[in-house]
Formats: C-alpha cells, structure tokens, sequence
C-alpha cells in the first residue's frame, strides 16, 4: 500500500512505553506529526528525538501533537522516553502493523548488510486525518523545524 498526500491517514490504536493506548482518531481536530523511526537510544533516533523535544513548547503552542512509532517494546520506548525526558508519547509496533500500513517496513541496508526494518519516515496529518506532508529522506537534526515550516506554510 503507498500512501500519497491527501489521503486518509490510516488509522491505529497502540501502547505507549507507560501501556497507555492511543487512537489516531482521537487527535482529530489537531495537527499531528507521526514519526517513524528505527530503533531506541541509537544515535541518529536519538537526535531526532531530542530536538523533537526541544522544539515541543513550540509544537504544543501550535497544537500540533507528536507521535513517534518504532517496533520496540513498550519496555524499550520507557527506558529510552525516561533517559531523554521525552514529552510525546513513543508508540509500541511490535507487530509491524503500523509500520506496514505506512510503507515504513522495508529493505534497508547497512555496512553491506541488507535487512528488514523501519525506514525513518515521517507524516505531517492535518486536523481532518488527512496526510498534509510525507517525509521520505528525514535529516534527524533538521526534521523539527522543518515540519513546523510546512505546517506554518499549510
């Protein structure tokens, strides 16, 4: 399935690193960056998580709700969410529904070596639930501010 902007975000319901739920549906009304990501406490997810955080005051001002989704255990995203002081919630794909139904699972390859994994990936999806941007090649350092600038520029 590939996703293009202006289609219905697809809808999931999954646990967070507390074993809180959370529905897609439920962010109807506002804006939400939904972004996946390989792997806790690697280096570049690291990245985009922190500066994720740092611009959070300015995401919640412009009611734009952050969403990050891996394949990790909701042990996992705890451990990674409580080292880093994370304010949004990192969502368990354990298994890979989500991921599958974003086109985020895939051939990746790394030192040589092809594998199976979640290419960093992210959707900008608007108050109606429809996807606004997709960000296929996300710099980690970059990724924040760059979607508040398309969000701004919607």
């Amino acid at each position: 399935m590939s996703l293009h902007v202006g289609d219905l975000a697809p809808e999931f319901t999954l646990p967070d690193g507390r074993g809180k739920s959370h529905a897609l549906v439920s962010f109807r009304g506002q804006w939400v960056l939904l972004y996946f990501y390989p792997k806790d406490m690697t280096p570049g997810c690291t990245v985009e998580a922190c500066t994720l955080r740092d611009a959070y005051t300015t995401y919640r001002r412009r009611k734009l709700v952050i969403l990050g989704v891996s394949t990790d255990s909701t042990t996992s995203h705890a451990k990674f969410s409580e080292r880093y002081h994370l304010p949004f919630p990192l969502l368990a794909d354990t298994e890979k529904e989500v991921v599958r139904a974003y086109g985020v699972w895939g051939k990746k390859k790394f030192l040589g070596k092809e594998y199976m994994g979640t290419k960093r990936m992210s959707f900008l999806i608007d108050p109606q639930g429809k996807i606004a941007k997709i960000y296929t090649n996300v710099k980690p350092a970059e990724h924040a501010e760059e979607v508040l600038t398309d969000q701004a520029e919607a």
